[in-house]
This record gives C-alpha cells, structure tokens and sequence, in this order.
C-alpha cells in the first residue's frame, strides 16, 4: 500500500438536492472518487453543502446517503482524517457526524499550515460586502432558538419543508455558473481584502459553484472547489503543491 501523504478537498455535492434520481447517480460517483483515494489519503476536507439539506434531531437523521456515509466510514476506519464545513444548505450538523466519524465540524473558516504553506479555508457563503438579506438569514437559521424552534417541528414536517425549498434551488436548474472576472468575483476580492492584513498562500473555497484556479498575488492562489452536478472537481496537495482536477 502507498503512503497516505495526500490531502483532499472537495465540495458542494449537494446530496438529496431535486430530482432525486440525479442525486442518487452523483452519490455514486462521489462514492467512486472516494474509492478511488483511500489509498494514498491522510486527510479529506469537504468544504460544505455536502448534503442539500441536513438537520441533526435529538434521534433522528434524514434518511438516504447511505452509500456515502458509508465511505466516509470505511475512510475513517483506515485512520483518514475527515473535516466538515458547515455550507449555506447543511449548516445545522451538531454531533452525529462527529461522533459516528470522529470528524471535525468546521462552523466558519480554518487556518492551516502544512508544510510550511498557509492555507485560508471556509465555504465561501455570507463572505465580503453585500449580501446583507442572506447574511441576516443566515444569522437567524444559526441562532440556537432558530435550530430550538425547528427541532420542535416532526422530522416528517422539518424534512418535508426542506425538499420542497430544495426544488426551487438553483441546483434544480442544473445552471452552470460563467466567470465574472477578477474584479467582480466576490470571493477573489475578500481574499484580496485579507491580504492586506495577513498572507496566505493559498485560499480555498466553495459555494460559487465555479472551479478556478486563479493566482492574486504573487505568492498566493485561490482556488474555488466548483461542485459535483457539473465539474465534479476537486484538489489535492501532494506536500509541496496544490492542485485542481476533475473527477472522470
């Protein structure tokens, strides 16, 4: 067996998201890359939305995923180190995950250093200026009497509310996203913002639902993950570099 010295990161699968029968295909094949990297992995990082929606009730988990929440077992039965973001669409994970996977639950942005590189990680929602509608929103549904006042709710009922929200999304429509260049793209300029006060060498993130590789600077990259409904992409540090790729 190869040496487990590689770091993944992926995200936005979107797990559940209408139509169903689209999802259950995208969860084998994030099922198959998963495979595919257990055997050179030692930590994987899913940088949010990785479910459509998800709400941990006090004994009660949405059904389905499980092949996925299968891998992610196998995967950290080898020893592999699992990270979950908190996305826009599966921001109410508690501790199930944690406990079943001994995973660590991200609620905002990482910092990390690997190999003497510095890495700024979050899942891209709610960043920069603008926005303000959803920022509010956001702020609500993370507030602990928001997630109180949807426990109350039967699962049948909670469940029920978030398909029906999920066939209005933007996933639904299966659009694919353009590039809007440097100066529009929101996340480059909130990464460029940060550099003004402190370096990193690499930003990365989800959510725009694009995949780029762009560097803004002349020692840092950022690197947006894209998503698993069109790209399915991804990236790899091997130590030394960071790379993204597309999944077949």
């Amino acid at each position: 067996m190869s040496e487990r010295d590689k770091i993944y990161f992926a995200s936005d699968f979107h797990l559940g998201s209408f139509p169903v029968d689209k999802s259950d295909l995208r969860e084998k094949a994030v099922v198959a890359w998963l495979d595919s990297i257990k055997h050179d992995a030692a930590e994987l990082y899913l940088v949010g939305d990785v479910f459509d929606f998800w709400f941990e009730y006090a004994t009660v988990v949405p059904k389905g995923y499980i092949r996925f929440l299968g891998k992610l077992a196998d995967l950290a039965d080898l020893g592999i180190k699992i990270t979950l973001f908190k996305g826009n669409h599966d921001m109410w994970m508690f501790g199930y995950l944690k406990k079943e996977l001994n995973a660590r639950i991200v609620d905002n942005e990482l910092e990390l250093q690997l190999n003497g590189k510095s890495f700024y990680i979050h899942h891209g929602d709610g960043l920069g200026d603008g926005d303000r509608s959803y920022k509010l929103l956001k702020k609500i549904f993370r507030s602990p009497l928001c997630q109180w006042l949807f426990a109350r709710l039967h699962p049948n009922l909670g469940i029920a509310i978030a398909q029906k929200w999920s066939k209005h999304s933007r996933i639904s429509s299966n659009t694919e996203e353009q590039f809007l260049g440097e100066d529009r793209e929101w996340l480059i300029q909130y990464a460029k913002d940060i550099l003004k006060h402190k370096h990193y060498d690499y930003f990365i993130f989800g959510h725009r639902h694009l995949p780029y590789d762009v560097k803004i600077s002349e020692n840092t990259r950022i690197i947006n993950l894209g998503e698993w409904i069109n790209h399915f992409t991804y990236a790899i540090w091997d130590g030394d570099t960071l790379e993204l790729r597309k999944w077949n």
